[in-house]
């Protein structure tokens, strides 16, 4: 495991962490961006939490520390999660129909938070805790791909027991299994898959289908009205799959490529902008004709937008995933083991992929999401055929002078 260490954060660093905070897939809650008319920011006071100093490095490796395990005698869990990202009861906003259906079934509490707004804002609130081999008053959490791969380097998840986990060895996607940061999943299990995906606006674009990278960046007709993403992985990964590079296994040369290519297109004046989930409310009113957006975003937009229209490019697309994982001194691991395992069973799966409209990671649920909602199980945005799953692309886990090094160059192009 690698040993954490305080360190300063580079100025390319702190602008993406406030793109990611501002502006980034966790700026607006799933399900009230689309009700908003203008987008709203966070406050970053958060932020501060980020440094590291006054947080004592942790004295050796805290590679998978456990606490005694309290499941049999404490039925309960502590479950950390984004803002609407559980399915909730029309008739009480309050009630979580899958959650509740757990706890009739095992007699286990969830004590389910909404406590993760952005992964870098909730790294800074865990760190400490995490750091010092303490407690972190959580059992489960949910953090993306890249904040995922740092605490299993840091060491600071436990490793998951399969004999817990049947549902979740059987039924988990062939897409996700094998992510390069947890080959096997030996530390975490897909709560969501996230798809970068190419959308516009039927209306806005003259009825011309939209297909691809190139489009974005080089058709004159698009001029001026073309957005792409503030996550750096989302709007390079694309880039670099449509120079029929690889966003698994490039190297600095193809990067910097992708840079190029992408600021030849901002000083022609073809980008208008680079986005967070504030590129929706644009793309519904056609001030963006085109852009790179995120497939959860778009199935929720095509159901009030009938012009909103997406594509898959042919040479592939950027999928990352938010993960669950047990912290560790997590005090119910086992308990926390089987709700994981829970939402890998086929009927709760379809029960939240149809409340929340992303990828769903678990093989098999279709027929049961069609019982709920036909149309998306239909959805390959929700429920990945074949081909899409083939197309699926991850970019590559980086090494911390690798990410320091690409955000300067990132930070340097959409000039935040």
């Amino acid at each position: 495991m690698e040993q954490y260490e305080p360190a300063s954060l580079s100025p390319a660093q702190l602008a993406a962490m406030h793109r990611s905070l501002r502006y980034g897939r966790g700026s607006l809650t799933r399900r009230s961006l689309l009700r908003a008319s203008t987008g709203g920011a966070l406050a970053v006071g958060g932020l501060g939490a980020l440094s590291a100093c006054g947080i004592p490095p942790a004295g050796k490796s805290q590679g998978e520390v456990s606490s005694d395990d309290h499941s049999a005698e404490e039925k309960q869990i502590a479950f950390s999660n984004w803002t609407e990202y559980m399915d909730v009861d029309e008739k009480d906003e309050n009630r979580r129909p899958t959650l509740a259906a757990f706890t009739k079934r095992t007699g286990i509490s969830v004590k389910y938070t909404e406590d993760i707004n952005d992964n870098v804002e909730f790294f800074g609130k865990i760190k400490p805790q995490l750091a010092a081999g303490q407690e972190t008053g959580r059992d489960l959490i949910c953090v993306t791909d890249w904040l995922a791969a740092r605490l299993i380097r840091f060491g600071w998840v436990q490793k998951l027991d399969p004999a817990n986990l049947p549902h979740a060895y059987t039924n988990l996607s062939t897409q996700f299994r094998d992510p390069d940061w947890d080959p096997g999943r030996a530390y975490s299990y897909p709560w969501t898959g996230i798809s970068t995906v190419i959308a516009y606006n039927k209306k806005a674009t003259g009825g011309k289908e939209i297909t691809s990278v190139s489009q974005l960046l080089e058709d004159p007709k698009l001029k001026g009205r073309v957005g792409f993403l503030s996550e750096m992985r989302d709007t390079v990964g694309m880039t670099l799959i449509d120079m029929g590079k690889d966003p698994g296994d490039f190297t600095d040369d193809d990067f910097d490529s992708a840079i190029a290519r992408l600021q030849k297109a901002v000083d022609k004046k073809q980008v208008r902008r680079f986005t967070g989930n504030d590129y929706t409310s644009d793309l519904a009113k056609g001030d963006i004709a085109a852009c790179l957006g995120w497939a959860g975003d778009i199935v929720q937009l095509q159901a009030d937008n009938p012009d909103i229209g997406f594509h898959i490019p042919d040479q592939g697309y950027i999928t990352s995933t938010d993960n669950l994982l047990v912290p560790n001194k997590a005090r119910h691991k086992r308990n926390a083991e089987r709700l994981i395992d829970y939402y890998y069973e086929l009927e709760p799966a379809a029960r939240l992929a149809a409340y929340i409209n992303y990828v769903c990671p678990v093989d098999g649920v279709r027929d049961a999401l069609a019982k709920i909602d036909k149309d998306a199980a239909a959805n390959p945005l929700i429920i990945p055929d074949a081909e899409m799953k083939a197309k699926s692309r991850a970019f590559r886990s980086l090494t911390p002078k690798e990410e320091t090094a690409y955000e300067e160059k990132f930070a340097r192009l959409t000039g935040v």
